[in-house]
């Protein structure tokens, strides 16, 4: 009885459905091709994974808040992009330069959760509208061009965020640890502190949340903060490994990277969020698109694959929704 209770516990988990379709995913691909698990590959998918993944973890808390932020594919593309400028005109180090980068997406992210709080307006318009601003002042700055990097070799800020070694045959970026360093802070603030506490209470009842002393606006704002940080850092990575500043980079992955956030069974409703369901749903869209490409599917497909993913884990969640309130 224990054993089938226990069973039932695990099943219920919004995390256990990410898994098994995780699973399952993996061993499709390696059944297809051999070569998707050799140390080559399994290293070309970590090194994409962590740049769209540290905006994930942050995009978890959020959501789980009951807030979007659509203007963190913009930050990935701006973010390098005030960098190198800063860089090349002899304004700054780059050092200096990154971290004007960083102050700035955090006034972004600030200026985000002001109108969303004190305006009321809902995040969906607020972060839309960012969105352009954004990725309209990257494009006019750099005339639509991308920037000069490959000064960056040697400087010790690369070698802190995206310097590399091996580890017998895989390669591993340094930017792997502060993937797993942010997954393990923020999932322990989420689901073992007061501020995760204040964070759900704020998504699944703000009324509730407010009467108990709980500062909703003050964590809202926090959050965009500190998703608009992360997204700027994540380009900064992204910029550093590939040695390439783009003003368009980043265009799109605000909605791939809320995919993965739902995916791994955060409540879009806000209320509840799991930083280990969105590792899951991490894995799950970067090994699709690796694995597609693989097996000899066109990338073009890749987008019907992520809606299909998308379709299928709402209506899992959602019956699993359904059982757990039913006591079953």
């Amino acid at each position: 009885m224990d054993n089938h209770s226990l069973l039932q516990r695990l099943i219920a988990r919004p995390e256990f459905g990410p898994f098994v379709l995780l699973v399952v995913e993996i061993s499709v691909f390696w059944g297809f091709n051999h070569d998707f698990l050799s140390p080559q590959n399994i290293s070309n998918t970590l090194a994409f994974t962590v740049e769209l993944g540290l905006i994930a973890l942050a995009m978890t808390l959020l959501m789980t808040s009951g807030e979007f932020d659509l203007s963190v594919g913009s930050l990935f593309g701006f973010s390098p992009v005030l960098m190198w400028t800063l860089f090349n005109s002899g304004l700054t180090s780059l050092e200096v330069g990154f971290i004007v980068a960083l102050l700035v997406a955090a006034f972004i992210g600030l200026v985000n959760g002001w109108f969303v709080t004190q305006l009321k307006i809902p995040s969906f318009l607020v972060t839309l509208g960012m969105l352009l601003v954004v990725r309209g002042t990257a494009l006019f700055v750099t005339d639509g061009f991308p920037q000069r990097t490959w000064s960056a070799d040697g400087t010790w800020l690369a070698t802190i965020l995206v310097g590399d070694f091996y580890l017998g045959p895989f390669r591993i970026y340094m930017s792997l640890f502060w993937f797993i360093a942010a997954a393990i802070a923020l999932g322990y603030v989420l689901t073992q502190s007061r501020i995760g506490n204040w964070i759900q209470a704020a998504g699944g009842n703000p009324s509730a949340a407010r009467a108990r002393g709980v500062n909703v606006n003050g964590v809202k704002i926090g959050l965009f903060i500190l998703s608009s940080v992360m997204a700027s850092l994540a380009g900064v990575i992204s910029s550093l490994r590939t040695s390439a500043a783009n003003p368009n980079s980043g265009t799109g992955y605000e909605l791939e990277v809320i995919a993965m956030v739902v995916i791994g069974g955060t409540a879009l409703t806000g209320g509840r969020g799991t930083i280990i369901g969105t590792v899951l749903g991490i894995l799950i869209l970067r090994v699709m698109r690796n694995g597609i490409v693989l097996i000899g599917v066109p990338g073009l497909a890749y987008n019907i694959f992520i809606g299909a993913i998308i379709l299928g884990m709402m209506a899992l969640h959602s019956w699993l929704e359904r059982r757990h309130q039913a006591g079953t």
